[in-house]
């Protein structure tokens, strides 16, 4: 397994968010219920600062985040240890990027932050990484977060 070792970039990282009724424990609770929104087939587990998890998907996607960082109710980090995308000439694009959710109250409303530091706009996989982040975050994890049912892979 290669090393995490790739810079982040700040200010060019995907990066998308919206505002729910529920309360930011709630919210925080379904970021951590990543088999609920993002993976159903996860292994390892993604709950507590230094658990690892892998994501598969199909042979197109195979990647390895640690939890870095957990604030309750206010922050979550991954930090992807290894990657490997199929559909890109540089398949470890994503090999030291890391992944966060934070969480804050503003207006009555608790607003979900995603941010996926150091996926830019020069990465092969960006278009498509972008969008799945989109789908995944702003479909899957809200629906999660105000249904209580994501649309998990």
């Amino acid at each position: 397994m290669k090393a995490a070792t790739r810079k982040v970039s700040n200010g060019k990282s995907f990066s998308t968010a919206f505002l729910v009724d529920q309360s930011p424990k709630e919210v925080f609770d379904a970021v951590n219920d990543v088999r609920g929104w993002w993976s159903s087939s996860l292994e390892g587990k993604s709950e507590k600062p230094g658990d690892v998890f892998t994501f598969r998907y199909e042979d197109v996607h195979v990647s390895k985040q640690k939890l870095v960082e957990v604030v309750p109710e206010k922050r979550v980090v991954w930090l992807v240890l290894d990657a490997s995308l199929n559909f890109t000439e540089d398949k470890d694009e994503w090999t030291g990027t890391k992944v966060v959710f934070d969480i804050a109250r503003t207006g009555g409303k608790t607003e979900l932050r995603f941010t996926h530091q150091g996926l830019v706009p020069s990465f092969q996989c960006f278009d498509a990484c972008s969008e799945g982040w989109g789908f995944f975050i702003d479909k899957s994890l809200k629906k999660l977060i105000t249904t209580g049912k994501g649309q998990p892979a």
